[in-house]
Formats: structure tokens, sequence, C-alpha cells
């Protein structure tokens, strides 16, 4: 049977118990035991994530105000993921010309505290514009330099965490207790389409920006319900993976986004090898290890699931989830982005086949929260 027990967790010991642990000292217990069930699940299954799955899907949008959840993922499989991607951009409307409106920390709220109430985790991206000229995330204007310590405009950003802060701090269970999450910024830094990326800083002032932020968020705001994870974007060795690494101290969970090599199976012997890599260095460090981003745009091969994704996962034991990104909604968006499928849509039924695979969790195999 897959299950995942939320409310068990602080009886599960934890792995190698000297390093596996929380890089917060003073997470909340229901923090801890979030770290510890998804490294410990990591052995036996990995959980199935999708991006803004309840803000908006193919075909619909804003259905989730007071009305019963919906979401793509549950159209078709009967079940809503077990993780839930969200971005710290929709508090500060940050969204590109052209793209749907973002839901505002109110409704972000509620989506998180939904998701909670069933056991589902969620976990923060953050594409945030660029400080130095306000315009995007992928305007490649050095900004780093200017947001750390000392920079110019360090007094902004940690205006903008002050605000972050007060959102992480005020998503709470019914009982009242902060929500545990995952907050992951910064991502893809080792490619050069965003300012915070290869080529547009140096990796001292990356390292500099991601302690500072993690220590302003714990121990300047005494934010507790977080856990911090980095990713790259694909790699081709551990040197490049680790080039920006902050340090362990730092960091709760590595992985990795892949939208390059899981497109055919002539590349699964790649895809495989860096899920692999990133396996072993998150156990050999104590850390957690996950598929952060992936998905193949519009989903066009009807096998895609369990012909390229799945042979990938099950040949490696530790990964944690695997998130796809979202279903843009074409009647507010991008035309045929999205990367789960809708109903009716080509690969629907192949979805339905990695669902049911024992490999595969789903919130219906995470039924119990951590009240």
């Amino acid at each position: 049977m897959r299950t995942f027990i939320l409310a068990a967790v602080l009886a599960l010991p934890s792995v190698a118990a000297a390093q596996s642990v929380p890089i917060d000292t003073a997470a909340t217990p229901e923090t801890r035991a979030l770290f510890t069930t998804m490294k410990a699940r990591a052995k036996s299954g990995v959980m199935f994530g999708h991006q803004n799955t309840l803000a908006y899907g193919y075909t619909w949008r804003d259905e989730n105000d007071g009305k019963p959840d919906r979401s793509d993922v549950k159209d078709v499989s009967g079940k809503f993921p077990a993780v839930y991607g969200w971005d710290v951009m929709d508090l500060f409307g940050d969204t590109r010309p052209g793209e749907m409106a973002s839901p505002g920390s109110d409704r972000l709220r509620r989506y998180v505290q939904s998701a909670h109430a069933r056991g589902g985790i969620s976990t923060f991206s953050w594409h945030m514009k660029n400080p130095v000229n306000n315009t995007d995330a992928w305007n490649t204007t050095r900004a780093v330099e200017h947001i750390i310590p000392g920079g110019r405009l360090h007094d902004a950003y940690k205006a903008q965490l002050d605000e972050v802060a007060a959102f992480f701090l005020s998503v709470k269970d019914a009982g009242g207790k902060p929500v545990p999450m995952w907050f992951r910024p910064f991502h893809e830094h080792t490619g050069g389409w965003f300012w915070w990326g290869k080529g547009n800083t140096s990796a001292q002032d990356f390292k500099a920006l991601w302690q500072f932020t993690v220590t302003y968020l714990r121990d300047v705001k005494g934010v507790h319900n977080l856990l911090y994870a980095y990713s790259t974007d694909v790699f081709d060795d551990k040197a490049t993976f680790f080039e920006f690494y902050p340090g362990d101290a730092y960091v709760d969970m590595i992985g990795f986004d892949d939208y390059h090599s899981i497109k055919h199976t002539a590349n699964a012997r790649t895809f495989s090898k860096r899920l692999k890599s990133v396996a072993k260095w998150a156990d050999e460090r104590g850390k957690i290890a996950a598929l952060t981003e992936t998905g193949l745009e519009a989903v066009p091969d009807p096998k895609w699931w369990t012909n390229i994704l799945l042979p990938g996962l099950k040949a490696t034991k530790g990964i944690s989830y695997v998130l796809v990104w979202r279903n843009a909604n074409p009647a507010y968006d991008r035309k045929d982005h999205f990367y789960a499928p809708y109903p009716g849509q080509a690969s629907a039924d192949d979805f339905k086949a990695f669902e049911a695979d024992p490999l595969t969790l789903f919130e219906g195999d995470v039924p119990v929260k951590s009240n």
C-alpha cells in the first residue's frame, strides 16, 4: 500500500541522524517532520507535483474560491498532485506581460492551506523582477551585486524579504500552526536566462545572496516553517552542479530542472545519469533530492509519461518528487503552454497509467495531514 503519513513523521528515525536534519535548528516540529518523512519516503516512492495546479487549468480558471478544489491533474487521474508548485512573484503581481494575472497573497494563501489540509506539500520558486530596472526575471542586467550586503539596493531587497516573510508566517493550518513549505529561490542559475544566472553574476556573489536570504528569513524575521531547496538547470558534471552551491548549512534539498533530456528515449541515459548523481550527492550530504521541474510542453507524445519519465524515475532510488510545469489557459495566456494533461488530451490515458504505477505518489496516497 502506498502511504505517506505526515502525522506519523515525528516517530520515524532520521537517516544518518547527525546530518539528515533541517538547516534551521529552530524549525517547527511540523517542518522537521516534513523533512524527515520526505527523506524516508524517497526510498520507495516519488511524489508527483504540478505548478499552479489549483489556480487554473487548460480550460478553466479561478474556480477554487469558496468552491470544491479543481485541478487538471485531478480531472484526469482522480487525484490531486502530492506536491503543489507556487511562485513568490504572485505576491507582488510580477507576471510577464501577456500572462495570466497573479492570484495575490490572499488567494495564494488559501491554495496552500487547501493543499495542506489534504496532506499536500507546497514548494515556492521566485521569478523575481530584476531589481535594477524593475523589468522581469528574464532581464539579464547585472543585479545580484547590488542587492547583497553592501549593495546600493540591499535595503530594497530586505523590504521585499519582509513581505515574503510576512506571507510565509501567515500561512497557518486549521489549528493555527504555521504550514511547513519549501522555498526554492534563484533556480536554474547554471543557465544564463535569469539575472541571477551564470554569466550575469559571480559564484561568490550568488552564494552571498543565497546565504543572506536564508539567514535574514530564518534568523532576523523568525520564519521557521521553511525548508530551502537548491536547484540547477541541467548539468554534465559535479563541478558544474556545485559551482554556485552556498554550502550545506544553507540547503535542505538539492535538485535540478530538466526540460532538455526528457524529450526522447534517445536521451534516457543522460536523464538517468543526472537523477542518479543528484540522489547520490543528496544522500552524501544528508539532503533530500528532487527533480524540481520538468515536463514536455503540450505533451504531444501519447506515451511520454510511461515511456520517458517513469523509466528514468524507476532507475533511480532516492528522488523525493518530480514536478511538471503549469497548464496555461489559452483564453488568458499562452497557447499550448501546458505540461500536465487535461481530459481528452493525447497523453491523458497514459497519465492514468503513470499514476497507477506503485512508484508514483499522488495526494490520494498522501492521506493524512500533520495537525
